[in-house]
């Protein structure tokens, strides 16, 4: 298996928005995605193509692709961006047959890399579903401390929800 990271092309950005409103009820509720705050796919992609045409340190979110022997597995984005500074991570499997099976350990540390250096972090976060197990182990696997698991409405897309906050410093 060859696994490749890389920042996501605006021609790619169709795989997110896919992949939420493609999601059952069940998938999102354990993402803690609440599917009547998505964005109607034309005007998330018109998101897309404004972030897009900002420079980098401008963006509001940021997206790497995961590949593996060329084939798309899952992706990451970053928000909350303060470049120099910090931002938060999130991390989808997009194949359900390749959940739970380690994969997003290794994608997420190469995720990693490139937000360190894309943003020039110094602190990444990442604050998944605190009953979503398989990101919260990627996290830790990839070398993510726990911070505190505490109540919150992640994302524009969420509903209040338990997360576990974790962190990686540079």
């Amino acid at each position: 298996m060859a696994l490749a990271v890389r920042e996501m092309r605006l021609s790619e950005v169709g795989l997110i928005i896919d992949y939420f409103h493609g999601a059952t009820p069940e998938h999102l509720e354990i993402l803690g995605v609440d599917p009547t705050r998505l964005l109607a796919p034309a005007v998330w992609r018109e998101r897309f193509e404004h972030e897009y045409a900002l420079p980098v340190e401008r963006r509001t979110r940021v997206a790497v692709i995961w590949l593996s022997d060329e084939h798309t597995v899952g992706f990451s984005t970053c928000d909350k961006i303060i470049v120099g500074d910090s931002a938060n991570m999130h991390l989808h499997i997009v194949e359900r047959e390749r959940r739970n099976q380690g994969i997003g350990a290794e994608c997420v540390r190469r995720s990693v890399n490139i937000f360190f250096e894309m943003l020039r972090l110094k602190r990444l976060y990442c604050e998944p579903n605190a009953f979503n197990v398989a990101p919260n182990r990627a996290v830790q696997k990839a070398g993510f401390k726990y911070v505190k698991t505490h109540m919150t409405v992640p994302g524009p897309f969420n509903f209040r929800q338990p997360v576990t906050r974790w962190v990686l410093e540079r």
